[in-house]
């Protein structure tokens, strides 16, 4: 039998979704039993098997996130990814039920040209993950120049942030971008960080009540959130804003 992966963890909203959905449905649950060997993996004890199939995802579909659902050949090679599923057809996405009968079927009726692209697959994964001694570049200012254009180009000058819905706060990037606005004393990128961590603290991002951050906001003006707080997102803002506040002395922060 081929193998369903289904990988995620415990604060994950949308893995909790599917498996309320779908994997607690007793005739979905018949057909995976049916047709697959169906294995869950907490991406948070094993990191390690999260990167290589979260790797396989994103080559196959371009893009990736959680809950992972990966589909093997018994020797773990994939040769269908996705991440969440609904139970049915729906959200432009099609259901799970669906996914997991047309592939067993597949399996079942054109095995060889499935593990023949798994293996192709498996191929490429090894290639891309075994690092190669390349060409030694050394580290210089022009770098820092060139990631700072490119955050740039990508911030909201009207609500902060970057980029449009869905928003997360991406406090790595605010705090580089402050440290080179002290550098440089470029107001305009400190300008920048300071408008993000305004918007964001005056926003639903921010939970107004219980304190702390959620995980990102559904829109692009922080307004509503999606109701999940993450310790180390919180640790990083912390940073953040405390060091936004050792250069301003603005006392919201």
């Amino acid at each position: 039998k081929p193998i369903f992966l289904s990988i995620g963890y415990s604060t994950c909203h949308w893995c909790h979704v599917m498996a309320h959905e779908s994997f607690e449905d007793e005739e979905v649950a018949r057909l995976m039993n049916e047709a697959f060997v169906s294995i869950k993996v907490d991406r948070e004890q094993r990191p390690d098997i999260d990167q290589i199939y979260m790797t396989a995802a994103q080559a196959m579909t371009g893009s990736g996130g959680w809950p992972l659902s990966v589909f093997l050949t018994p020797d773990l090679k994939p040769f269908f990814a996705g991440t969440y599923f609904p139970p049915d057809n729906r959200y432009g996405r099609p259901g799970f039920m669906h996914v997991i009968t047309e592939l067993a079927k597949s399996y079942r009726t054109e095995r060889e040209g499935l593990e023949e692209m798994a293996n192709r697959l498996t191929d490429a994964l090894k290639s891309h993950m075994t690092p190669e001694k390349g060409e030694e570049i050394p580290l210089e200012p022009k770098m820092l120049e060139t990631a700072i254009r490119a955050l740039i180009n990508n911030y909201d000058p009207v609500n902060g942030g970057f980029g449009a819905a869905p928003k997360f706060p991406h406090p790595t990037e605010l705090s580089f971008m402050l440290r080179y606005a002290i550098t440089k004393i470029n107001d305009t990128i400190q300008g920048a960080v300071e408008k993000s961590l305004q918007k964001m603290a005056y926003g639903g991002v921010y939970d107004q009540f219980g304190g702390g951050f959620h995980r990102y906001s559904v829109d692009a003006q922080w307004l509503v959130p999606h109701f999940e707080k993450m310790l180390y997102d919180n640790a990083l803002l912390a940073i953040v804003y405390g060091e936004a506040h050792q250069i301003t002395q603005h006392p919201l922060y």
